[in-house]
């Protein structure tokens, strides 16, 4: 009875558990993700002096199968309302090329030729947010659609084109040339394409569909310029190809290796946003790869990078990768998780890493945690414990035959080290601490950083 009670308090104990976002790893105070790129703001490079026409694409976007019923009716009503008042407006950036690869886009951005305070008065609820870069979030039923104004981004360009509209080639116009223009303030080529979905037209200015032909992602202007402006880009290029399987080209690469170490002048706020979009959305596993393969993961998650330095390649897969990998199975770009859900995984498996389990423990613990009742929880346990498990060093050989009290002083016992493992992420001396038994982890400064970044 005593083991019973023990448990229960533990239990009891870890609600911290579940509002990690608060007392692990704290994400915005009272600020949104939308709120904080608005403030943000993309940072355009200057517009070549010379616009390289031959590259100017329209295509129809039937032909790229791209139909107007494809369109969630809130982005749908927006732009029919703007064009309705004689406005031009498309969806653009990521949105366009996601549905060029036929996949479920995250969000729908518009821009438009209407100013911020144009597109405020036409819709019954949007508000101008944002200082240095601001946009209009416009209400619509349910959903939130980002409308930013060709206007704002001319303001914060560097350059004065206009001298070159005598230069525009047979078939294209002014239209064309703002674009044009506006397309430098985006990141890859990828991603500064323009989409009016009631004149099926595509956009292109940059060679962004034959990229995306080629599953290649390239930077806008050269690499080392682009990253240099912008280090949050290499996070954002990562996060990209590791959610839609692009390889880099060449130079963009390079500039990835050279740079990579300027991430960590991102502030906490922003690179727990980026990670919160690499694990959140479907492509955690595919995320940390490219993290460990360009040594971003060593500055971001420290302990992670060590464990997976002490796992050679061609092993069976680690638990962690596994762990991420059926994270991504149950979540999608429309669909993502709540970062309380893979920071608990990290937390987890730092628990299991340091006090390896029996298998019949952590399925007990993790049944209990969803059914919620001891029998339930129990049964379900015994049932995923029948199967292989390998997976070293977190889990034992399993001891299907544990007695109640025994099970249930064992997974109160666990339950402790969890909690623990929550506060190990948020003491730096604690995480060096660990980190020491892991035998690749000898430099002390990437811990530091990983304080720095999200600690």
């Amino acid at each position: 009875m005593a083991a019973f009670l023990k448990l229960k308090n533990s239990f009891h104990r870890l609600k911290p558990f579940f509002v990690l976002q608060r007392s692990c790893h704290t994400f915005l105070e009272g600020v949104s993700e939308a709120d904080l790129f608005a403030e943000l703001g993309p940072k355009s490079m200057a517009a070549p002096v010379d616009a390289d026409t031959s590259k100017w694409k329209n295509v129809d976007s039937r032909s790229l199968g791209i139909t107007l019923s494809m369109i969630p009716y809130a982005p749908r009503t927006v732009i029919r309302i703007l064009q309705s008042e004689g406005y031009d407006a498309y969806l653009v950036g990521g949105c366009v090329r996601d549905l060029v690869l036929n996949k479920i886009p995250k969000d729908f951005d518009v821009v438009t030729t209407a100013k911020l305070q144009e597109i405020k008065k036409k819709f019954h609820r949007a508000f101008i947010v944002g200082r240095r870069f601001p946009i209009c979030r416009v209400h619509v039923r349910d959903s939130v659609i980002e409308v930013s104004s060709f206007e704002t981004v001319a303001n914060h360009g560097k350059g004065k084109e206009q001298d070159h509209l005598s230069e525009m080639p047979e078939g294209y116009d002014k239209k064309d040339f703002m674009r044009w223009r506006n397309s430098f303030c985006r990141d890859f080529t990828v991603n500064s394409l323009f989409y009016d979905p009631f004149a099926h037209k595509v956009y292109d200015y940059s060679d962004g569909i034959a990229d995306l032909t080629a599953m290649k992602l390239r930077t806008l202007v050269p690499a080392h310029s682009s990253f240099q402006v912008d280090c949050a880009r290499i996070l954002r290029g990562l996060r990209i190809a590791a959610r839609l399987g692009l390889s880099f080209a060449e130079d963009t690469e390079k500039a990835i290796c050279d740079l990579y170490a300027s991430v960590k002048n991102l502030d906490k706020a922003r690179l727990m946003m980026e990670m919160n979009y690499m694990l959140s959305y479907g492509a955690a596993h595919s995320s940390l790869l490219l993290l460990k393969k360009f040594n971003l993961l060593e500055m971001l998650l420290p302990y992670q990078a060590a464990y997976l330095a002490d796992h050679s390649v061609g092993q069976t897969p680690t638990m962690l990768m596994k762990l991420f990998s059926n994270l991504d199975s149950l979540v999608s770009c429309d669909q993502p998780c709540d970062s309380v859900l893979w920071v608990s995984l990290l937390v987890f498996h730092l628990a299991l890493v340091n006090n390896p389990q029996d298998a019949l423990v952590i399925g007990t613990f993790a049944s209990l945690l969803y059914h919620g009742t001891w029998r339930e929880g129990v049964k379900a346990a015994g049932e995923l414990s029948g199967g292989q498990v390998n997976f070293a060093p977190e889990i034992c050989i399993s001891s299907d035959d544990l007695a109640d009290e025994k099970l249930a002083q064992r997974v109160s016992k666990f339950a402790s080290v969890v909690l623990d493992s929550i506060s190990a992420l948020n003491d730096a001396k604690r995480l060096r601490k660990i980190m020491g038994r892991c035998p690749s982890s000898s430099r002390p400064i990437v811990v530091s950083q990983g304080e720095k970044a999200l600690l």
